[in-house]
């Protein structure tokens, strides 16, 4: 018993007491929410200059720039698997995920799915 609960009889509010970087939120009336999606196709165009310009330096003769660019693609290629793997997790089928690369779902699920 808390000395305000034995002085007025009843307990402090909930929020007193808590870290000002706890979470708050009730799951019960919030549950599942999307997280919102920021600025997308953005980032997207972003990566898109980055690399064009990459490809325009070794193009313009840094031979030795080419090895890393070509470890760039492996990395692409791992993040696409990772970002596949997470809408998998969210929920979206393989027919959801092969029509926005413009595949099958067999072969989405062929080149992104694992074996359990």
């Amino acid at each position: 018993m808390t000395h305000l609960h034995a002085v007025n009889g009843h307990n402090p509010p909930a929020h007193q007491g808590r870290s000002a970087g706890q979470n708050t939120v009730k799951t019960t009336l919030t549950p599942h929410r999307r997280r919102r999606l920021v600025e997308n196709d953005e980032y997207a165009a972003f990566a898109r200059r980055i690399l064009r310009a990459y490809a325009r330096r070794v193009a313009d003769g840094d031979v030795e720039a080419l090895t890393l660019m070509t470890d760039l693609a492996d990395e692409i290629d791992t993040a696409i698997s990772q970002a596949v793997s997470g809408l998998r997790s969210f929920g979206y089928s393989w027919a959801e995920i092969g029509s926005r690369l413009g595949v099958t779902r067999q072969a989405a699920q062929q080149r992104w799915g694992t074996t359990r």
